[in-house]
């Protein structure tokens, strides 16, 4: 989507390194702009671009996420993937920011959830699985809000997502990890801590990039 891209490099500039607060800012003043048809337009191509790559079409099981207000959209994916008879586990946020799972079985097993003030959030509603079952996926669908060239990714900040990572890395579990994002979020840097860790590939509208 060029409108993303431009309003980005608008807010930022090309060769801007901003750090992790000021980047978030931004990258969520340029969402908070996109129109409802910007973001069904991109969550259409997002699925698409997904469902073509080798990683996801021979998944059996996805760890993924119901994206919330401008993000870029994962349910025309997640029923896709459920069409394809791919088990797809949803996070439910646990009180201290960790993350449990349940299955996906359609928008009929989601339950809307406010955790504090914060946005509410569609989590699924049946039986919880545990923390553990993210590391039986063989890919892991990552929110964020930017990736770099090294497969840095920008998280929101909570840290839900370092502990996923901290537990498949525990596991020994190897999964894909993908974050979907629109165009204008890959970025010339992202600033890192010692927990972060990098992403395998980044899907947008426009097409699939890897990094390792």
């Amino acid at each position: 989507m060029r409108a993303v891209r431009e309003r980005l490099l608008s807010h930022i500039g090309p060769g801007a390194q901003p750090d992790k607060r000021t980047l978030r800012r931004d990258l969520l003043a340029v969402r908070n702009g996109l129109t409802a048809d910007d973001v069904r337009e991109a969550a259409e191509a997002l699925a698409a671009r997904a469902l073509g790559t080798p990683e996801v079409a021979g998944a059996r099981a996805v760890a993924a996420y119901v994206s919330v207000g401008a993000e870029p959209g994962t349910l025309a994916l997640l029923d896709a993937l459920r069409a394809r008879g791919v088990r797809v586990l949803l996070p439910a946020l646990l009180p201290d920011n960790d993350l449990d799972w349940g299955e996906y079985t359609g928008e009929g097993s989601l339950a809307r959830v406010r955790h504090g003030g914060r946005m509410a959030l569609s989590e699924p509603a049946g039986e919880r699985l545990g923390p553990d079952a993210v590391t039986e996926a063989d890919v892991v669908l990552l929110p964020g809000l930017a990736v770099d060239g090294r497969g840095m990714r920008l998280g929101r900040g909570g840290g839900s997502y370092d502990r996923v990572l901290a537990r498949l890395e525990r596991a020994g579990a190897r999964p894909v990890l993908l974050v979907l994002l629109y165009d204008g979020e890959v970025v010339a840097h992202v600033p890192e801590e010692p927990h972060d860790r990098p992403v395998d590939a980044v899907v947008t509208p426009s097409g699939v990039r890897r990094f390792r």
